[in-house]
């Protein structure tokens, strides 16, 4: 699963509460299993900014899953800034495929 977020914002949208409310769906048909959240930005804003607003992204997407019944034991995170963009762009590009977190489970998520 993949939550997009508005730039410069780590608040979730209403399309990305649609795309979480599936994720927890999902995780109730597992068993207890970790998962592993991810959070990107875009490359406008410096490094060191970026890194933190990938952080509260991650953050943001832990409380809504907490509060749908995920115990946050489960949840790990790491925040990757820049890193790892889904469309290559020049530095100082907004681009909203770049401003995401993406959630993985079961074995080997969380590690």
């Amino acid at each position: 699963y993949i939550v997009f977020f508005d730039w410069d914002k780590s608040d979730i949208t209403p399309e990305a509460a649609t795309i979480l409310d599936s994720a927890v769906t999902a995780y109730g048909n597992c068993d207890v299993v970790p998962i592993m959240l991810a959070g990107y930005t875009d490359r406008s804003g410096t490094e060191a900014y970026n890194m933190g607003l990938s952080a509260r992204r991650n953050t943001s997407v832990r409380g809504y899953l907490t509060t749908h019944g995920i115990p946050d034991e489960r949840i790990t995170s790491q925040a990757f800034g820049e890193a790892n963009p889904r469309v290559p762009t020049a530095d100082g590009v907004r681009e909203l495929q770049n401003r995401r977190v993406e959630i993985t489970y079961g074995p080997g998520s969380g590690n």
